[in-house]
């Protein structure tokens, strides 16, 4: 007796199983793309992408901050007259005033008064103090025309036969040391810069293996159905791009935003002393069309940095299993 006849009629059961289109099967991703491990991984690309971009925006305040302070500085000499015995001065605050006119080059003079000079000392000072008994000095200050070079050594002789006690200041000292700060300031975001980029290699490094552990028995049986390791790879390689664009979109995006609303935020603190020095050192706090830019390509470039990480580590993997 058959085994049919012992156990009755079989039954097809192949119509009564779920049936899923094979369109849908050859969709079903390799790697999970909901994973925690995958949402750790946007995490960290994000807040990497975030320090970066706020490293970047700080140095590109910083270096057109500095441009511009250079620029109206050596457009500018300032003269100081001292006072001295014997001497009146404001009779050699205003020789020294008419001798400068008179030099070639010099578009316009503004000597300051004695309560506009006693107005420059108030923020450290203080308001209400009386400067009569103080040796203040008075400050002319000149602007010199676009693109003209002056002979500081005729000035500085005319300006101290007209008063003695005057000093001639076109600040290159000021500017010199303003250029290295700023190309320390520069440095140092550079280096920061290379630091998350390492620390994200790192990270995204720990990720691809741990995704490749977690599986190991898939890429097993790819291998086994005869698939590649550039099939495998590519695989991966897409999962890992979709993160790191996703963790670059929100980091970046952040960033961008918190620079949008810098110029608001600067204005809740204007008039206080640490608002007034920020100010003074990254001016209105926002960011050119040209610096928005220049994160955004640094949020793609994070991304990429992402997929070729993972690549490497990929291929290393792929060869140990082997």
């Amino acid at each position: 007796m058959s085994r049919a006849d012992q156990h009755g009629p079989l039954v097809d059961l192949g119509n009564e199983r779920p049936q899923v289109p094979a369109r849908a099967r050859n969709l079903s991703p390799i790697v999970p793309r909901a994973s925690i491990a995958g949402r750790a991984l946007v995490a960290v690309v994000a807040i990497m992408t975030f320090l970066a971009s706020i490293t970047t925006g700080t140095v590109l305040l910083v270096s057109a901050s500095a441009a511009e302070w250079q620029s109206e500085i050596a457009s500018e000499i300032t003269v100081q007259v001292r006072p001295a015995a014997g001497r009146d001065l404001d009779r050699d605050a205003a020789a020294a005033a008419q001798a400068m006119r008179a030099q070639a080059g010099i578009v316009e003079v503004r000597p300051f008064t004695k309560q506009q000079a006693a107005s420059l000392l108030e923020p450290w000072l203080g308001s209400g103090l009386s400067l009569d008994e103080l040796p203040v000095p008075r400050v002319i200050v000149a602007r010199v025309q676009p693109g003209t070079t002056l002979d500081l050594a005729a000035l500085r002789s005319q300006v101290s036969q007209a008063a003695p006690s005057a000093s001639v200041d076109d600040h290159r000292a000021w500017i010199e040391r303003m250029r290295s700060t700023t190309g320390a300031t520069v440095l140092a975001g550079i280096g920061i810069l290379g630091l998350v980029i390492v620390a994200t290699i790192i990270s995204v490094s720990f990720a691809t293996r741990g995704a490749m552990a977690a599986n190991r028995p898939i890429v097993e049986v790819l291998h086994f159905v005869g698939a590649g390791d550039r099939y495998i790879a590519n695989r991966f390689l897409r999962h890992f791009l979709r993160l790191g664009l996703q963790g670059g979109v929100i980091g970046g995006g952040v960033a961008m935003f918190a620079f949008g609303f810098s110029e608001s935020i600067a204005g809740w603190f204007s008039g206080t002393p640490v608002g007034d020095q920020f100010a003074a050192l990254l001016g209105t706090f926002a960011l050119r069309p040209s610096g928005y830019l220049a994160l955004a390509v640094q949020a793609v470039l994070i991304a990429a940095i992402t997929a070729w990480a993972s690549r490497r580590t990929l291929f290393a993997t792929l060869n140990e299993i082997d």
